[in-house]
């Protein structure tokens, strides 16, 4: 595996300011998101008047404002189509266009101007220094480049930071590693689904994606590259290092990990982090919360206390790549309303994915959640590699005896044939929860 040890920062300045310090910083940027936002954004101008606000708060009173929800942006922009009202500036100061996936939902169209965009994009240096990607790295973005926010960031941050960055848009994936067979990448930018997918389709083509000269791999879209059986997958198919970024179209990329890989830092630069007891509302200084956000940098179409529904068990001491920012341990735990019950236990889909992962016979996995009479079940379907159907009896009992010591669970297990389940290039969905009849 091709590594540095060298700590690298985007700005060690902010990344390792002293909590008071970093906050009397976020205070100055909140009053210069807050003072346009309340003069001319008329979704929050008329939102902060409700509550009583007519003027920037302190961060003291952050509290005070009220929380975004997804449903609110999504029912004004329905209210008032294509963009909605949180538009701080005039339509012809916004120069480009970008939604969400849409896999939870109704996508989300938002818009940014030039300096909004770079925002972003600065925040993706912050990913790429984490990782110890720098000038003279070479980068490949395997991303379709659609109206998804995805990987726009990463493939204008490279060049930015002297990278020489490649697009795989407009590719198959047997073309991208063709291409990567030829100009050997260093970094590889992609979902931890995709990442995994070309190695299974670099195997049938005889390219062993270890031998690529790849170093790096960088996901997002998904917390695969979080769970640890994934990551080692991931790491063992590369040769690499596999590091965990998370980002919300309608937020930025917020989250980056550094090189002691503990999971991934908030960039308290450009956000202010609050965690919330996703039931009493109250906050949660160290340890299990849902992540609420208030993006600084995005002045032009902002998010203030967002309520992201991503729960993440949080720490701010001081990490030992020196950084202060806020760490997300061992990545995000999940989504809220991806939390799954099962005969009365409370599971999330990555708890699942991080077993399944730890079998290299399984290439890929499905899980359906059904109800049977009182109880509900799950049901996984597993493509397996070079295992013939004899073996297959033997695998499935292994897996119901890790699932049941480690989760409490018995699911049932059958077997697919290969190929057959889907793939995804994007945000992948493995699971569904079919509700009683």
């Amino acid at each position: 595996m091709k590594t540095r040890t060298k700590v690298t920062f985007y700005d060690r300045k902010s990344e390792t300011l002293a909590r008071k310090e970093l906050e009397k910083f976020q205070e100055r940027r909140l009053r210069k998101l807050l003072e346009p936002v309340l003069a001319s954004n008329a979704f929050y101008r008329r939102k902060l008047r409700e509550a009583g606000i007519r003027k920037p708060v302190p961060l003291s009173r952050l509290s005070d404002l009220p929380f975004t929800t997804k449903g609110e942006i999504v029912a004004d922009q329905a209210a008032q189509p294509p963009y909605g009202t949180n538009l701080t500036f005039p339509l012809k100061a916004y120069t480009r266009l970008h939604q969400t996936s849409g896999t939870t939902g109704t996508p989300i169209r938002w818009l940014d101007t030039p300096e909004g965009y770079q925002s972003f994009v600065n925040q993706w240096k912050h990913v790429y220094r984490g990782a110890g990607v720098g000038p003279g790295d070479c980068v490949f973005v395997a991303f379709s480049f659609g109206p998804f926010y995805g990987f726009w960031g990463a493939f204008d941050a490279g060049p930015q930071l002297g990278c020489l960055t490649i697009t795989g848009g407009g590719q198959t994936s047997e073309q991208r590693l063709v291409h990567m067979r030829d100009v050997r990448p260093s970094v590889l930018i992609s979902t931890p689904t995709y990442a995994l997918r070309l190695a299974e389709i670099g195997r049938t083509m005889g390219i062993e994606t270890s031998k690529l000269g790849v170093r790096v791999t960088i996901h997002a879209g998904e917390p695969g590259a979080s769970i640890p059986a994934t990551r080692k997958r991931i790491q063992e198919l590369w040769g690499a290092r596999a590091y965990d970024h998370a980002g919300m179209t309608e937020m930025g990329g917020y989250g980056f990990e550094c090189q002691a890989q503990l999971g991934p830092h908030v960039n308290e630069s450009d956000f202010i982090l609050e965690v919330l007891d996703p039931r009493t509302q109250e906050p949660v200084t160290e340890g299990r919360g849902e992540i609420v956000l208030t993006n600084l940098g995005r002045v032009c179409s902002p998010l203030i206390r967002y309520r992201t529904g991503d729960l993440a068990e949080v720490t701010r001491k001081r990490c030992e790549c020196g950084r202060t920012f806020a760490l997300l341990k061992g990545g995000l735990l999940g989504r809220a309303d991806d939390m799954m019950t099962i005969r009365g236990i409370n599971v999330f889909p990555s708890a699942i994915e991080n077993i399944l992962r730890r079998f290299p016979e399984v290439a890929e996995f499905q899980g359906i959640v059904t109800q049977q009479q009182e109880m509900q079940e799950l049901l996984l379907r597993l493509e397996t590699e070079s295992l013939d159907e004899g073996q297959q009896p033997a695998l499935a009992q292994r897996i119901i005896v890790e699932m049941h010591t480690r989760l409490h669970l018995r699911p049932l297990v059958e077997f697919a044939p290969p190929g057959s389940l889907p793939r995804a290039e994007m945000k992948s969905r493995r699971f569904r929860v079919h509700p009683a009849s």
